[in-house]
């Protein structure tokens, strides 16, 4: 085991910063969890696992500060999906300046594969703009970039659609997705952490498998239910978010190109989990009744 780390974990009660507090405690490291919510049952679990839990919301940099003091490791993820993209690069730049004003010796940024592309979408934008300011910032740092999250399946915009027995997605069915598991950008960002001086001041994207609509169908079949794959409207998309047509619209226009395989090859402590190792590891039990829908990752 490596030696141990005190790591600040921005949404330490959210999807990624969650997994990552979680496998960082299981290794022996310090986490000081940074919530909005310090008495939700997200964080108490936390700390009943050993994390230092800080309610600090992003926007405010002396709480950040606060929890970060002294720290070895901020890691940092900010989501568009509360308040809209203007709240997340406020809150990222936020939190990274307060980061590097609190001493902290290594800034790891949970971006979005592409960000540095010019995509035109929203949320890969806002990323990069936080990108752009972790780079000027003087601190040392790392920019984590993932592809399309297998965990968004479970979430509003494909559940419903799987509990009648299609995957619906505004691709072509020969149309490749990369998409990565929750628990791999923890993997990955872990091994950041523990061994800085090979990652700082680099950008690393990062996908755990890449596969087409119909194949994401044919896994899914391990729920134990027959799914199939239909072709969805992009306009329908569009008339709910602007922001997620132009993701759609890049994805088969241009799209991710991370080196997957050399990935794997390249770091296979991750555990790396394809998308049918993924499927396997779920409770599908989700698809039984209208139950409670994951949010977006």
């Amino acid at each position: 085991m490596p030696k141990p780390i005190t790591v600040a974990v921005a949404g330490a009660t959210g999807k990624q910063g969650g997994a990552l507090a979680r496998l960082l405690l299981d290794r022996g490291h310090e986490v000081r969890a940074l919530t909005r919510k310090p008495k939700s049952k997200a964080a108490l679990d936390l700390q009943d696992l050993g994390a230092e839990v800080h309610e600090a919301h992003l926007d405010d940099g002396g709480a950040v500060r606060r929890a970060a003091k002294g720290a070895d490791a901020f890691f940092l993820v900010a989501t568009p999906f509360e308040q809209g993209v203007t709240a997340e690069v406020r809150q990222g730049l936020a939190a990274a300046r307060a980061a590097k004003e609190a001493g902290v010796r290594h800034l790891v940024y949970s971006s979005v594969a592409g960000a540095d592309r010019g995509t035109g979408i929203p949320h890969f934008d806002s990323k990069q703009e936080v990108e752009a300011c972790v780079q000027k910032l003087g601190i040392p740092y790392t920019i984590v970039a993932p592809v399309f999250f297998m965990e968004n399946l479970l979430g509003p915009m494909f559940l419903k659609g799987l509990r009648a027995g299609t995957l619906e997605m505004p691709l072509p069915e020969s149309r490749p997705l990369q998409v990565i598991a929750v628990a791999d950008i923890a993997g990955f960002a872990r091994i950041v952490l523990e061994r800085p001086s090979e990652f700082q001041g680099k950008r690393i994207e990062i996908a755990s498998d890449s596969l087409t609509g119909p194949g994401m169908a044919m896994a899914l079949a391990a729920s134990g239910r027959p799914i199939g794959y239909a072709e969805g409207s992009l306009e329908r998309v569009r008339a709910f978010s602007e922001d997620f047509a132009r993701m759609w619209e890049w994805f088969d226009q241009v799209g991710y190109r991370v080196d997957v395989s050399g990935l794997v090859r390249a770091y296979p402590e991750v555990g790396w989990h394809d998308f049918r190792r993924w499927v396997h590891g779920q409770d599908w039990s989700i698809l039984d009744a209208a139950g409670p829908e994951q949010p977006t990752a």
